[in-house]
């Protein structure tokens, strides 16, 4: 029995009510397959691959569009701005200074959560079977 709900989760179509969340978003997040968690989701920055490699399910369904970057530039705004009030307020840094420093700061914490958010996203739409997802596993 335990054999059939390994090969029914990671080859046959999902039913959505199976599909659990959070193992979709942290699949998603480390840009795995939502479904199987090994095959690559990514196969370049942020360039969704056609297909898992390992369970073939396709990822031509997913719109992820532009809810990366909105959720990316939301969480770095409301990290960094806080941040930099602290930090402008106690030390009184050089403006050329505070400037230089965070903004390596939102440009490296941007590209590091931009293919993240993606990830989650499209793990997100699978585990709701959103779109096409919903008829293709």
């Amino acid at each position: 029995m335990r054999h059939e709900q390994i090969t029914r989760h990671t080859h046959d179509p999902v039913d959505k009510g199976t599909r659990r969340m959070r193992p979709a978003l942290l699949r998603g997040w480390r840009r795995r397959c939502p479904r199987c968690g090994r095959g690559a989701l990514l196969k370049g920055y942020l360039k969704v691959a056609s297909s898992c490699a390992v369970c073939k399910l396709d990822y031509s369904h997913h719109r992820a569009d532009d809810g990366p970057a909105y959720l990316t530039i939301l969480l770095v705004g409301h990290l960094m701005a806080p941040l930099l009030h602290v930090v402008f307020v106690t030390w009184r840094p050089e403006p050329l200074i505070l400037f230089t420093i965070f903004a390596v700061g939102c440009v490296g914490l941007s590209l590091y959560l931009l293919p993240r958010l993606k990830g989650a996203i499209v793990g997100f739409q699978w585990a709701r079977a959103m779109g096409g997802f919903g008829q293709h596993g």
